[in-house]
């Protein structure tokens, strides 16, 4: 990340969120809500680490949108200004073929780019099903690792019930990188504030 005088953050952490085909306009709405729900949630607001978080928001498909630039977040009304943003945000780019490689290679670009340095970073990357289109997730993950990048996944199960294996495998990777699964988009609230608290926890000894 560039060099800045800003204190670093706890954490730099890319959402990447699946806006394939696989996902329909209702479960598009129940994810964004989710989402934002969860960055609404009080025991998110009580888990905000002192140095804060450095927070963008990915959308992917076959192509890759940023859907809110990098924003600092180190108290609840900033949390509750990333909740409001995030539920305004437009579906974009258009719905295709579940490109999980590329996603992850558009959400390193972005981790790059971000303005603050940060203790820690990481890869959120949420979605219903395998890669179907461009390069294979696990060379992405790989390099992610080797440079000290976490790639965390939620498996969506609605439509692939052993999504979760698929991306333990080849999906996650890094610094204390973990995957959860959620049983469908009406669960997607909590199980995506789950994850972001597990995110947000201060790293075991040895995991940097």
């Amino acid at each position: 990340m560039r060099s800045n005088p800003s204190p670093p953050s706890e954490l730099a952490l890319v959402l990447a969120v699946d806006v394939s085909a696989s996902v329909d306009r209702d479960e598009f709405g129940l994810m964004v809500e989710g989402l934002a729900l969860a960055w609404r949630d009080a025991r998110l607001h009580a888990a905000l680490p002192a140095a804060g978080l450095a927070v963008a928001v990915l959308y992917w498909s076959e192509a890759q949108e940023v859907a809110l630039p990098w924003r600092r977040i180190a108290a609840p009304a900033e949390a509750e200004a990333l909740a409001e943003a995030l539920s305004a945000t437009p579906r974009l780019p258009a719905a295709g073929a579940t490109a999980l490689g590329e996603a992850l290679a558009a959400a390193l670009r972005l981790l790059a780019a971000c303005p603050w340095p940060a203790r820690r970073a990481a890869v959120d990357v949420s979605g219903d099903g395998r890669s179907n289109r461009g390069r294979p997730p696990a060379p992405l993950r790989d390099l992610a690792a080797a440079s000290g990048v976490a790639i965390n996944a939620l498996a969506v199960l609605n439509e692939e019930p052993d999504l979760l294996g698929y991306m333990e495998e080849e999906v996650i990777g890094g610094p204390g990188a973990f995957a959860m699964a959620c049983p469908d988009y009406a669960a997607f609230a909590e199980a995506m504030l789950r994850k972001l608290l597990r995110e947000m926890a201060p790293a075991p000894p040895g995991i940097a």
